[in-house]
């Protein structure tokens, strides 16, 4: 196993090489003199900045079906039977809505890493544990996009009427499957435009993550503005970068919107 590990590392990477948007054999940065600021390789800071655009982007996708997922639950808490449930739903949502999302990451990463040092002291292990800033990051964020995507979704289940789940009912499926055949294709589609906003939100707020030590995009093009003292060229280029991945991100969610409708009215 680890030979096949051996020979497909290499090839990943140069797969990764391939197609880097900004340092690969086409990428912008590769169209600059070698000499620049922004030069991909040891004269410049080319590759810094396009690793922090990697983990910048990364974060986002890794927390994007995680907050979605505890937010779809939390949804479905909020407008449960059991009065406990809501409650809890709702204290959930209170407190992350409430919290600044740099506070909630404080209480995430030095939290965590107090509550598992403490576990660990009572197993008898004295042994400093830190916490990885991705995962950090992502779980504090994930709790922060859940919160506001429950009620995002909340309201999408709101506007689904009743009669569709006990057409569901009157055909003979569990509850469980009258949700994934009838109700979750139309939650996607009113839901869509609201969880749209809350992507765009969370690409900003990954930003926050380079305070405890990621080096995402933000920190990356601080680290070189600080270095190069070329702060106001290598802020506008953070600026124009996380432009580019709205833009991007529009576009795809836009398309995504067009085929949703499209299969809507195809039904």
């Amino acid at each position: 196993m680890d030979g096949v590990f051996s020979v497909l590392d290499p090839l990943l990477s140069g797969l990764g090489h391939m197609v880097d948007p900004l340092c690969g054999p086409v990428g912008v940065f590769s169209f600059f003199p070698p000499d620049s600021i922004v030069a991909c390789g040891a004269t410049g800071w080319g590759d810094e900045i396009a690793a922090g655009l990697k983990a910048t982007l990364g974060l986002a996708l890794a927390t994007l079906p995680v907050g979605l997922t505890l937010g779809f639950f939390i949804a479905l808490a909020l407008q449960s039977s059991e009065p406990a449930l809501r409650r809890a739903a709702g204290i959930y949502t209170t407190i992350f809505r409430g919290l600044p999302e740099l506070l909630t990451l404080f209480i995430v990463y030095y939290g965590a890493q107090i509550l598992i040092q403490s576990a660990f002291a009572a197993m008898g292990f004295d042994q400093r544990i830190e916490i990885n800033s991705f995962f950090a990051g992502m779980i504090a964020l994930s709790v922060v996009f859940s919160s506001y995507c429950s009620e995002v979704l909340l309201s999408a289940f709101r506007a689904i009427p009743k009669g569709q789940y006990e057409a569901g009912d009157a055909l003979g499926l569990s509850r469980t499957n009258t949700m994934v055949l009838i109700i979750v294709p139309q939650l996607v589609r009113i839901a869509l435009p609201g969880l749209m906003n809350l992507w765009m939100n969370l690409l900003k707020d990954t930003a926050l993550v380079s305070v405890i030590g990621l080096a995402e995009l933000l920190r990356q093009t601080g680290v070189a503005a600080k270095v190069s003292k070329q702060a106001f060229f290598f802020y506008l280029l953070a600026c124009a970068l996380y432009l580019v991945l709205a833009l991007l991100s529009s576009f795809v969610l836009g398309f995504i919107e067009r085929r949703v409708k499209r299969a809507e009215m195809g039904r």
